[in-house]
């Protein structure tokens, strides 16, 4: 039994399919399904039933299976170890980003990030939250950056930073001549939402305390993935919307003129490095904190913050 093998086998238990397997870890499929049926027989079992489509694991398989994501996961670690002891910073560092941070934040610290930390091969992928944590406890991703809190069992996060709410309230508006603005003021029936999956959208249902509220009563009902586009709507008199603060920078300065602040405490949001609590890449995830942290603090610099936590839903 060889760590390659148990590779393949979580391969297959993955995609459910040889060749779709064998593409993953970069070999022949006959060769993936020779080294599968060698183990097999070495353990004097059947992993997986081929009789069945897609391919399923047997009762065994499974608990096989379970055991040699530990196996393999340990592995890696034992490399982790060494290369924290030497005080090596490289490698490759997979970190999902939500998509209501990735336009803003990235832009800002990559470049200086890979500068600093010339040996780390950062892959990056944007994805909702769910996906993050998912992607995080499979072991797919190392970490991701996620507005918190999210109180997934075995995940921790590390805040970042903490980024206030700004309204953008077109001059036709009734709300455009009022200056700091409080969350009794906001009514969602007037609010373009980014559409389901989006924390954001959670944040600002939870700031609207929306449970009271019924935004089916509007005469139009839009749920838009771009804030690009919900700008552009409010421009055109069909409401208002509610923008991270970061993302308020990239506007002209035109645009910057229908951006409203609220009251303080200011309503923000938390971003979080999130991992495993097993995460031994430690050392990367500390360089990244760094990194962001000295960059958006003199970007953000507000004092009186309160964090509006997103809607909590189910985790099952």
């Amino acid at each position: 039994m060889t760590i390659t093998q148990l590779n393949y086998l979580l391969a297959v238990a993955e995609y459910k399919n040889f060749t779709k397997a064998s593409e993953k870890v970069f070999v022949t499929q006959p060769t993936l399904s020779m080294q599968v049926q060698k183990l097999e027989e070495e353990l004097g079992v059947k992993i997986f039933d081929r009789t069945k489509k897609p391919i399923k694991l047997t009762p065994v398989g499974e608990k096989i299976i379970a055991q040699a994501k530990n196996i393999v996961n340990e592995s890696i670690r034992i490399q982790d170890i060494v290369e924290q002891q030497k005080g090596f910073i490289g490698g490759e560092f997979k970190l999902g980003i939500i998509p209501t941070v990735m336009p803003t934040l990235l832009p800002m610290f990559l470049n200086n990030f890979v500068k600093k930390y010339p040996k780390i091969n950062l892959k990056i992928e944007e994805l909702h939250t769910e996906a993050i944590i998912e992607k995080i406890q499979q072991g797919h991703l190392d970490a991701g950056i996620a507005a918190t809190p999210l109180e997934f069992e075995n995940i921790i996060e590390k805040p970042i930073y903490y980024e206030p709410f700004t309204a953008y309230i077109p001059k036709q508006h009734p709300l455009f001549n009022k200056t700091d603005l409080t969350p009794d003021d906001l009514d969602v029936d007037e609010i373009l939402l980014l559409e389901d999956g989006h924390c954001f959208k959670d944040n600002v249902l939870n700031l609207c305390k929306a449970s009271q509220l019924k935004p089916d009563q509007r005469q139009f009902y839009l749920e838009s993935g771009s804030f690009e586009t919900l700008i552009k709507l409010s421009d055109e008199g069909l409401g208002m919307t509610l923008l991270p603060y970061l993302h308020t920078l990239d506007l002209s300065s035109e645009k910057q003129k229908f951006v409203k602040f609220f009251q303080k405490p200011y309503p923000s949001r938390e971003i979080s490095i999130v991992h495993h609590k097993n995460e031994l890449k430690m050392h990367i995830i500390d360089a990244l904190m760094e990194v962001i942290n000295s960059i958006v603090r003199a970007a953000i610099q507000f004092q009186d913050i309160e964090i509006i936590s997103p809607v909590q839903k189910s985790k099952s």
